[in-house]
C-alpha cells in the first residue's frame, strides 16, 4: 500500500482484542507508533509486525501520555486513533485526499465525527449523535487540555472538520465497561476538586438524576431503546461515583 507522511499515534493498554485492527486501519501513515503503557497481555506482541516504533511510559492519565508521545513523531501532521477505533476505508481516502495539501492550508487540525457501537448497537442518539474528536492535527500547534478524563485538543489556530467519522466500538463487555466507569469516576474527581465546593444533595441526588434525564429525554435516548437506557442509567451511575470519590479523596480515602 502507498503509504504517506503521516504518524498514527495509538495509545494502548491491554488492548490485545482491538490491536490488529486499529493498526491495519492506519497501514497507509508511514510511520506508526504504538505508545504502549507496560501492557500485561499480548498487545505489544501483536502489535510488532504492523509499527515502526514503540513507546513505552507509565500510564499517569490521557492527555499526559498523548502530549508525551506528540512530539516524538517525525512527522509534522498527526493523525491519533484509540486502540476502540477504525479509520474506515471512506476516511481514508478523504485523510489521503488532503495529505498532499497539508502545507498550504490555514487549518491546524481536524475535527473527526465517530460511530459509536455499545452493546452490539450503533448509537445514534443518547448524547453520542454528535460525538467528533480533533484527531488529524499539526504535531507543533496542538496539545491535549491538562485534564484527568475527556480532554481535547487545545489548537493554535484553525480548526477544519472531516466529512467521513471513525468507528468506535465503546463496549467489550459488561463487566470491563464498568470497570471503565470506575476508573473514570476516579479521574474526574481530581479534576473536580478544585471547582466544587462543600458536597451536597445536589451532587450525590439532583446531578445524577439530571445526568438520566439529559441523555434519556432530552438528548433522545429512548430512540436507542435498551440501549439508550442502559447509556443513560450509567451516565446517572458515574455522575454519582465521581461526587462519592471526590468525598473520599478529600478524606485520604481509597
Amino acid at each position: 500500500m502507498f503509504k504517506v507522511p503521516l504518524t498514527a499515534i495509538i495509545p494502548a493498554y491491554n488492548e490485545s482484542h482491538n490491536i490488529v485492527e486499529v493498526l491495519k486501519s492506519v497501514s497507509f501513515c508511514d510511520e506508526i507508533i504504538l505508545v504502549d503503557s507496560n501492557s500485561t497481555d499480548d498487545t505489544v506482541a501483536k502489535a510488532q509486525p504492523y509499527i515502526t516504533k514503540l513507546l513505552t511510559r507509565d500510564y499517569e492519565h490521557s492527555a499526559s501520555q498523548k502530549n508525551w508521545a506528540i512530539p516524538q513523531a517525525a512527522n509534522e501532521w498527526i493523525l491519533l486513533v484509540d486502540a476502540d477505533e477504525r479509520v474506515t476505508p471512506v476516511l481514508r481516502e478523504e485523510i489521503l485526499a488532503i495529505v498532499p495539501n497539508l502545507k498550504n492550508v490555514e487549518e491546524v487540525g481536524y475535527w473527526i465525527g465517530r460511530r459509536n457501537f455499545f452493546m452490539g448497537k450503533q448509537v445514534r442518539y443518547s448524547g453520542w449523535k454528535n460525538d467528533k474528536v480533533i484527531r488529524l492535527f499539526h504535531r507543533d500547534k496542538c496539545l491535549y487540555a491538562d485534564k484527568h478524563v475527556h480532554s481535547e485538543i487545545i489548537a493554535n489556530g484553525k480548526v477544519g472538520s472531516l466529512k467521513n467519522k471513525f468507528l468506535h466500538y465503546k463496549y467489550i463487555d459488561i463487566d470491563s465497561y464498568m470497570h471503565k466507569l470506575q476508573r473514570y469516576a476516579g479521574l474526574q474527581a481530581m479534576d473536580f476538586d478544585d471547582k466544587v465546593g462543600r458536597i451536597t444533595a445536589y451532587h450525590m441526588v439532583v446531578k445524577p438524576i439530571w445526568g438520566f434525564i439529559k441523555h434519556y429525554f432530552l438528548q433522545l435516548g429512548f430512540l436507542d431503546g435498551f440501549v439508550g437506557f442502559t447509556i443513560a442509567y450509567l451516565r446517572s451511575y458515574v455522575i454519582f461515583m465521581r461526587y462519592i470519590k471526590l468525598w473520599l479523596l478529600r478524606r485520604g480515602i481509597s
